[in-house]
């Protein structure tokens, strides 16, 4: 039987980029160019010698370190990391014994980026407040999601303002634990932090590399969410494809019914 389940936040939990309307009213930028715009000022403030274009070139290359990391290496460096390689492609970087300076030198940069949807908050799905009250009654529930911008310390605030939080009894952030899905330790932390065996344990979430095949790698149950983006539920392995959340409960039910008991998957005891 199911008896945990864990979700991921973006686009699962919250509507990605639904932030981006809200922005535009208030007459700012959108989060990608508010990005790069801040690195840039910050940089030809405190640096005159290096023009805006160049600042703007180095923020790009720090992304692009980023996505390789996160792509090829399943583990997603924090917004400090892109900072320091900015700063390498500016040859500002100072030498390994000089670090806590340049910590304290970016430490208010690293925050204005990191708090941007803290600022100007995302919407949640439709129909999420409800089922989770429900869900909590009857199944432990995790989340385990990628930090690309705004961190796990974030992303619990976020919660927390909808009153979601006190749902959750585990949270896997990619940030806090260095790796990132697809993983396999993602799921057996979240499987340990929840104390149940990874067979017991169903997966909800919207990319069918990360939120399907991962779990599906450690023994878990996978069930793609397309309420709020759809990226190809023709063609998906998960068990069970969920259109609104309101159909979750009924689907949980169904997989935990077909339940066939497997040779327990823990994750590491530690």
């Amino acid at each position: 039987m199911i008896e945990a389940i864990t979700f991921d936040f973006w686009d699962t939990l919250a509507i990605d980029d639904s932030d981006e309307p809200k922005r535009k009213a208030l007459g700012l930028p959108s989060k990608a160019e508010a990005r790069a715009r801040l690195f840039a000022d910050w940089v030809t403030r405190r640096y005159p010698h290096i023009d805006r274009e160049r600042a703007l070139a180095a923020y790009t290359y720090a992304n692009q370190n980023f996505r390789q990391a996160w792509h090829g290496e399943h583990r997603t460096p924090g917004i400090a990391s892109r900072i320091y390689d900015a700063y390498d492609y500016l040859g500002l970087r100072p030498p390994p014994g000089k670090f806590a300076r340049l910590i304290r030198e970016v430490d208010e940069l690293i925050r204005e980026i990191e708090d941007m949807e803290i600022r100007v908050q995302p919407d949640f799905a439709p129909g999420l407040h409800p089922v989770l009250e429900q869900l909590a009654q009857h199944y432990r529930l995790g989340i385990i999601s990628d930090t690309i911008h705004t961190t796990g310390r974030g992303l619990r605030y976020l919660l927390q303002r909808q009153g979601l939080l006190r749902h959750f009894r585990h949270c896997i952030f990619s940030d806090e634990v260095g790796a990132s899905k697809p993983d396999p330790e993602v799921f057996r932390r979240a499987a340990q932090g929840l104390g149940v065996p990874l067979e017991r344990l169903v997966h909800v979430g919207d990319r069918e590399s990360n939120d399907v095949e991962g779990p599906l790698a450690v023994g878990a149950k996978a069930i793609l969410y397309v309420g709020i983006v759809d990226r190809g539920s023709d063609r998906t392995r998960a068990h069970a494809v969920c259109r609104h959340f309101a159909e979750l409960p009924a689907i949980v039910r169904r997989l935990s019914a077909a339940f066939v008991p497997q040779p327990s998957v823990w994750g590491p005891r530690g």
